[in-house]
């Protein structure tokens, strides 16, 4: 019913469907950024639990949107092209991140293994564009995965498991973008310039990503497997690498664990209520 609805509004173009997906996520990253306007100081317990729920949204989605559908669309159900491409995004991720600064580093001067020492601030001077860029392209680089997971979704002409991806990523991109915004606020940048900025950073990153991911699997189907199993990777390799450890950082660890099985248990329910 939903798929039907969506296509009737928006139609059967892979590359149009890629488009509104793309859309769609950069505007709840935009609302998510936003809330940083009027919930001006969200507890580090509150963002623990919204950050282990988008990750167990998250976490789901990468099985049942992305690992199984590729299984399923490999001739002979093999999982190999899709594990291949799993190991794939996960090495891309963790490459990209030894030449981009970890965004929790650049916001809290803070490394992981003294995360137990009294956060400091990222003092704002001279330096400040020099770190505001860093930061940028940190949040960016694991922005991709979610735009181009989108597009390779809608590409795949699984309607329904794309609704579902979509709007897995649209959740989690709301706690998310909450979260990056308070720590950009307590680095020094101002709330609504730092707002905006999200929204747009986001859609620049995410929307043609999206409608890349539509276009590649649509113009090369048998890289669809591949494709479905590089974004799943990249994906996990957030969660495992920056989302999950962030949240057991600040003494809520239970409560943030309690907000990843209820993201699990939402995506479940999203996912099978779509594809009814």
């Amino acid at each position: 019913m939903v798929a039907d609805t969506f296509v009737a509004i928006v139609g059967t173009d892979p590359l149009v469907q890629g488009l509104v997906g793309g859309i769609f996520i950069a505007v709840l990253n935009l609302f998510g950024a936003s809330l940083v306007l009027v919930w001006r100081n969200p507890s580090e317990r509150s963002l623990d639990a919204a950050l282990g729920f988008a990750a167990g949204v998250m976490l789901a989605a990468s099985f049942t949107s992305l690992i199984l559908p590729g299984i399923e669309a490999t001739p002979g159900g093999s999982p190999i092209p899709v594990l291949a491409g799993v190991l794939v995004g996960a090495a891309f991720l963790d490459r990209a991140d030894l030449l981009v600064p970890h965004a929790h580093y650049l916001l809290t001067g803070k490394r992981r293994s003294d995360a137990a020492d009294p956060p400091d601030t990222l003092p704002i001077s001279e330096e400040r564009l020099a770190s505001l860029v860093l930061f940028v392209l940190a949040i960016t680089l694991h922005n991709m995965p979610e735009g181009l997971s989108v597009g390779v979704g809608f590409g795949s002409g699984d309607v329904p498991n794309a609704i579902a991806l979509m709007l897995a990523i649209g959740i989690q991109n709301i706690p998310e973008g909450l979260a990056v915004s308070v720590a950009a606020v307590n680095a020094g940048l101002d709330r609504r310039a730092y707002a905006a900025f999200a929204g747009i950073r986001a859609g620049v990153v995410e929307i043609p990503l999206a409608v890349f991911g539509a276009v590649a699997v649509t113009l090369a189907a048998g890289i669809l497997p591949y494709a479905m199993g590089f974004a799943a990777g990249a994906m996990l390799f957030v969660i495992g690498d920056e989302i999950i450890p962030e949240t057991h950082t600040h003494g809520y660890e239970r409560v943030a664990t309690l907000g990843l099985m209820a993201g699990i248990v939402v995506m479940l329910y999203l996912d099978v209520s779509l594809a009814a």
